[in-house]
């Protein structure tokens, strides 16, 4: 595979850089693809609305496509505005003419331009039928919207009623599939859908790929941000033959920086075909690249504005938060070592516990070393006020150093519960377990990264608010696992799950996303802070280890 695969436009121009070959073109450079061009048809056109379509002659248009493809090995490519039947004509012949057979003919994406976002008529209505018969049949994917695939449709009376709910989607896609491409993207931008929705439909022939919604092990996120339950969604559908669907699903945005989606959304998909990406991943990092760039558009224009179609090559390793994804760092933190934070929040430990049948000696040896662990836990959050330059954070790190004397006392009540006396805390030798994560994040507050000691202490406070909430959501369910009448250890859940150490989660949470808008890191930096994290969830993981095994 070239370093920057060649990819083709075939479309209309946009004298205001939002849509046509000028939004394609942005899109392929971010891409890190080699962007060409073939012009269909010149408009007069701005956010408001288009003015003025001149199309170009249809032997010029092939002589462009021509003169471009007899030099350049062109690995993908797109057609967007055609304008009419002739132009259409030409480009599907020039095509064929050019690579010989069908087979031969790189990887095509059709978007069906009939009409603007502002309701011009960019189609002619003969072109139409054209485009089914000669365009589609060598067309690897075709990425109509609602109104496109309705008039798609009804042009092969295949259907003539409206597509409303999801299932219409998924039965208007398998019909505009039997219309000769390889695999349709049918874009829901015009439907509003809900993961209840989503839910109704997920089965063992629809796969859902979600972006921008929060994954499992990620309670803290859904309790610090709105409810998310009936949040409303895009849901876009690919059909590629058989019974098997794919369903791209993403929050809503309220926006009016919406011109020039459809034509970024399938130059994306181009490229990603081009760099040699699969169909379902190449569409993922289309939708996720067209999504951010209407959530972080600036206004332009009086109209319906451009996306920010350069978000992708902004010098930021950590996304800058928006109002879809309000907490992008802890995202980053929880994803970044996925397995290891799933395996210290679902340990075998705590799932004893939550079921009560957690052995007495394995509950008692984690109170008292998780008693030792906190004179270094307050410690660390003493050198970060010592560090700190602000009385805002002086003040913040005080509080959890209150806190943590806070939870030592319950510690006390607890081992009191059980029969276990103050000196008797004093006096238990620490586990290596104990030792090793205390002295690693006393190590790295004296390192002198004020950052990279707030990554060290946040996996303790982030992981236990966790698996707190995690117990609580689990007990919730019907026939739970969850065992909360009669549990020995249903006071240390509640205290997890409680108000007050949930108010210290959201805390550290808004402090952690704080910092990374206020110093972003470099990606060398951010490796670290990473590190660290990961480390501290790999030592919180063997601390329940050793619990569990008394060690």
């Amino acid at each position: 595979m070239e370093e920057h695969p060649v990819v083709l436009t075939i479309a209309g121009t946009d004298p205001s850089g939002g849509a046509g070959i000028q939004a394609d073109l942005k899109t392929f450079t971010t891409s890190n693809c080699y962007g060409t061009s073939v012009i269909t048809a010149l408009t007069a056109q701005n956010t408001t609305g288009v003015q003025g379509v001149h199309p170009c002659p249809p032997d010029f248009v092939a002589q462009q496509l021509t003169s471009v493809l007899n030099d350049v090995s062109v690995q993908a490519m797109k057609t967007g505005m055609l304008f009419d039947a002739d132009i259409v004509r030409t480009v599907a012949r020039t095509l064929k003419t050019h690579y010989g057979s069908e087979g031969n003919i790189p990887h095509l994406v059709c978007d069906p331009v009939c009409v603007s976002t502002s309701g011009h008529t960019l189609l002619h209505p003969e072109a139409v039928d054209v485009m089914i018969s000669e365009l589609f049949p060598i067309t690897s994917l075709i990425t109509p919207n609602k109104s496109e695939a309705e008039l798609l449709l009804s042009n092969r009376k295949l259907s003539s009623s409206e597509i409303v709910t999801l299932e219409d989607m998924l039965h208007a896609s398998k019909n505009l599939l039997t219309l000769g491409p390889r695999a349709v993207l049918l874009k829901g931008g015009h439907l509003v859908s809900s993961l209840k929705d989503v839910d109704a439909l997920t089965n063992a022939n629809v796969h859902v790929i979600r972006a921008g919604l929060l994954d499992e092990n990620m309670e803290i996120l859904q309790s610090a941000e709105e409810d998310r339950s009936d949040l409303p969604l895009v849901v876009d559908v690919l059909h590629q033959g058989g019974e098997e669907y794919t369903l791209f699903i993403r929050p809503r945005i309220n926006s009016t920086s919406t011109h020039g989606t459809g034509c970024t959304l399938s130059a994306a998909i181009a490229s990603g075909l081009a760099k040699g990406e699969t169909l379902v991943d190449a569409i993922h990092a289309a939708t996720t690249y067209t999504h951010h760039g209407i959530e972080t558009a600036g206004k332009i224009g009086n109209g319906y504005g451009p996306l920010n179609h350069m978000h992708p090559i902004l010098l930021r390793a950590i996304p800058t938060p928006t109002k879809s994804v309000p907490h992008p760092f802890i995202r980053l933190l929880i994803k970044s070592c996925a397995s290891v934070w799933k395996s210290y929040v679902e340990h075998e430990f705590v799932k004893q516990l939550a079921k009560g049948t957690l052995p007495r000696e394995c509950f008692l040896h984690f109170i008292k070393q998780d008693y030792l662990y906190l004179r270094y836990y307050a410690r660390a959050y003493a050198l970060l006020a010592a560090k700190s330059t602000t009385f805002p954070a002086i003040d913040a790190a005080t509080k959890t150093i209150i806190n943590v004397i806070n939870e030592v006392n319950t510690h006390k009540a607890f081992c009191a519960q059980w029969g276990i006396t103050e000196d008797e805390l004093l006096r238990t030798p620490e586990s290596p377990a104990t030792t090793a994560y205390g002295a690693y994040i006393l190590d790295i507050g004296l390192q002198g990264d004020t950052n990279k000691l707030l990554m060290a202490v946040a996996a303790c406070l982030l992981g236990y608010g966790e698996v707190g909430l995690w117990l609580k959501s689990e007990s919730r369910k019907p026939n739970s696992w969850v065992v909360l009448d009669g549990n020995p250890y249903l006071k240390w859940i509640e205290d997890y799950s409680g108000e007050d150490y949930q108010s210290a989660v959201k805390t550290g949470i808004e402090t952690l996303e704080a910092m990374a808008v206020n110093d972003p890191p470099s990606p060398s930096r951010l490796a670290q802070w990473l590190s660290v994290w990961e480390r501290c969830t790999t030592l919180e993981r063997g601390f329940w280890d050793m619990a569990l095994g008394l060690l």
